[in-house]
């Protein structure tokens, strides 16, 4: 028996990292999984390896046609919806000045619109079965920052207040929201940029050094901690944010 037998749950951003260790986790545990990401190969490659638990979906979260689509399609499929993962995501560098607007406006689209047109279009759905959880991925930099990534930082910062705001809003409809703040987590999208750099250890060596635990983290154990917030086992929290970051916004362990 797992923690979420005959739960429903959306995951995206689930074609890599945090996203597909999630779905991986939550299938586990016993519920059934939309994995959704904006790369179709990459979500029927998550599903496949989940196997008769999972759907896969594609949809771009930031435009609401392709995520109604996307909910709808994942409730008639497991013929209810209870949990929502709100995962997708992404970063690059820049401060206000260098960051252009189309830039800008395309990273908000994906990192903070995505995350409320995900959730006004599944608070619906879980209000049909009674409620649900719905957990977002917001980020340390949220509070404590990091230079450089002036547009990254400002969507984790909306991410974070908006699940205060949501959890508020909707919890006398027994729906929990919940954050949780991953610090550097090792995953494909940093092997991708370790491997493009004149010198890769000594790069991977920088971002180890952002953590007091003088390492990255795995997705696996930011899978954990989503799934302690989607599961009952944290009936009593709403409108939290649990910080998973190794130690990087406890003291001076931040570098560029």
């Amino acid at each position: 028996m797992g923690d979420l037998d005959g739960k429903a749950a959306i995951v995206t951003g689930a074609g890599s990292g945090i996203g597909r260790a999630t779905a991986v986790l939550l299938a586990r545990e016993g519920a059934q999984v939309a994995v959704v990401d904006k790369n179709e190969a990459s979500a029927n490659a998550v599903a496949a390896e989940i196997g008769a638990a999972a759907a896969a979906f594609t949809a771009d979260v930031g435009r609401s046609d392709e995520v109604r689509a996307m909910v709808e399609g994942a409730e008639a499929r497991f013929g209810r919806l209870d949990i929502l993962i709100n995962n997708a995501g992404y970063g690059f560098r820049g401060n206000v000045v260098s960051i252009e607007e189309d830039a800008w406006d395309a990273l908000m689209a994906v990192n903070l619109k995505g995350v409320f047109l995900c959730s006004k279009y599944a608070i619906p759905a879980m209000e049909r079965v009674g409620g649900g959880v719905i957990v977002n991925t917001t980020s340390y930099t949220a509070t404590s920052a990091i230079a450089d990534r002036a547009a990254y930082v400002a969507s984790k910062g909306g991410v974070s207040a908006l699940t205060r705001a949501m959890a508020l809003d909707h919890v006398k409809q027994n729906i929990r929201v919940n954050a949780v703040a991953p610090g550097t987590i090792d995953s494909p999208y940093f092997a991708k940029i370790f491997a493009a750099a004149p010198d890769p250890d000594g790069l991977r060596a920088q971002f180890d050094a952002r953590a007091a635990m003088d390492r990255m983290g795995q997705p696996e154990e930011i899978a954990e901690a989503i799934l302690f917030l989607a599961s009952g086992r944290s009936s009593f929290a709403t409108g939290s944010v649990l910080t998973v970051d190794g130690g990087s916004s406890i003291g001076n362990h931040l570098v560029e």
